[in-house]
């Protein structure tokens, strides 16, 4: 049972091999014109040697000294016929060397087969171009187990054949077969330094170009993190302040409007915390089983950071200005609808960094905010009437964050003073057709 087991499992060994020996290991390889230009010339060279050499021994006799005093005459082949035999397989198998890169196995049994049938008195015609073939197959052929077999079987039949007789290199040649090999390995070392130099060169680049795209993105971080706190902050900061100053002017006055002034300054404090809390909560990540979370309140339980405010919290917005005396309408026009909650952030955005300008820059005057839903693109209006300029010139950067948050949309931002007196804010987004 077991001899049978393993007679079995070597039957299906051997079938497994035939049958992979069949499949190649990569693709077929697609030799560029410079090597399709090199092995063609480097058949042409040797064949025209092997040619010559075979028309220069039509006829000749050679006598081998194989021990001292003995000596082997070795005739050549000699007439028309063995002229043309010589000259043929010097061409069949020279010129087979032109496709060893694309077709290497086939390359390889046709110069064997050359190299077979070559008389051995004159094995030079082939001898060169089989060391070439069996380096071409082992170096080329995708087929690599067949490979693996096609090598030794060729070397083993041409080292027992009958013909397998050592061709004799004149003395005059010795010199040049050592040094060229000492040349193709000066310039095969030479090339794979400057290969290497070349890779190490692409390395540093590439290096050097992730720390630029690792900086670029750590700037734009910030500057992302700079605009969410200023969009945060101003707003909210700005109505405190003046809810705060009017509290301060009517404390005595007028006690009941100073503590509603006070509470909004208090809801005002509490909408900066509870925005504030989301922003950071998007920078940061909690780490999970290391005690208490950092956003968790002083009752010890988490507190969830509010989603992101949108068009349906405007009115909500216009009330907290109102709040501080400035007189603000809310206009909605069209079919109001759900919008991508970037797109509703940015247009609240928009809203929230005009009212926060006319606060600070446009004192006593009036304020009007439209809202206008098309099919094609979300416009959002702000408006005031002109006042008396409040705190200094501003630095322009929520104008400018402004326009970074709608460009992202593919949205406009125009803004400029009115002929009639104020300013103008104008916000165009564009929409997907519902």
């Amino acid at each position: 049972m077991d001899a049978r087991t393993t007679s079995e499992r070597l039957r299906e060994a051997a079938r497994r091999t035939v049958r992979d020996a069949g499949l190649p290991s990569g693709p077929p390889l697609r030799p560029p014109r410079r090597a399709w230009q090199f092995d063609a010339l480097l058949a042409l060279v040797l064949g025209i040697a092997t040619v010559y050499y075979g028309i220069d021994n039509t006829d000749n006799v050679v006598v081998r000294e194989i021990a001292p005093g003995v000596e082997i005459v070795i005739p050549r082949p000699a007439g028309p016929g063995g002229l043309a035999l010589m000259v043929t397989l010097a061409a069949v198998a020279s010129g087979a060397l032109a496709l060893r890169r694309r077709y290497p196995l086939a390359v390889l049994c046709v110069v064997t087969a050359a190299t077979l049938a070559t008389p051995q008195s004159v094995m030079r015609l082939t001898f060169y171009a089989f060391i070439i073939a069996v380096y071409s197959a082992a170096v080329y052929s995708p087929y690599r187990v067949a490979a693996l077999a096609a090598l030794p079987v060729s070397v083993v039949l041409v080292g027992t054949s009958g013909n397998a007789v050592t061709p004799i290199v004149p003395n005059e040649y010795i010199a040049l077969l050592i040094l060229v090999p000492m040349a193709v390995a000066a310039v095969g070392l030479r090339t794979w330094k400057l290969r290497t130099d070349e890779g190490r060169a692409r390395l540093s680049l590439l290096e050097r170009e992730q720390s630029e795209a690792l900086r670029r993105a750590v700037e734009h971080e910030r500057a992302r993190i700079a605009r969410e706190l200023h969009d945060v902050v101003t707003h909210n900061v700005s109505v405190m302040i003046i809810q705060a100053g009017a509290a301060r002017k009517i404390m005595k006055i007028s006690p009941e409007e100073a503590g509603e002034a006070l509470l909004a300054v208090e809801a005002g404090g509490r909408s900066a915390m509870a925005e504030l809390r989301h922003v950071m909560g998007l920078l940061t990540m909690a780490d999970e089983g290391e005690g208490r979370d950092e956003g968790a309140d002083l009752t010890g339980t988490t507190a969830v950071p509010a989603p992101q405010p949108g068009l349906d919290q405007l009115e909500a917005l216009v009330g907290r200005v109102r709040d501080t005396g400035l007189p603000v309408g809310l206009t909605v026009t069209g079919s109001p609808r759900p919008l991508p909650p970037g797109v509703e952030l940015a247009a609240y955005r928009v809203v929230q960094e005009a009212l926060t300008n006319t606060v600070k820059h446009a004192s006593g005057s009036a304020a009007a905010v439209t809202v206008e839903y098309g099919t094609e693109r979300l416009r959002v209006e702000v408006t005031d009437t002109g006042g008396r300029p409040g705190a200094g010139p501003g630095s322009g950067r929520g104008l400018i964050g402004l326009r970074e948050r709608l460009a992202v949309y593919d949205g406009i931002l125009n803004t400029g003073r009115r002929l009639t007196g104020g300013y103008r804010v104008e916000a165009l987004i564009p929409l997907e057709t519902p």
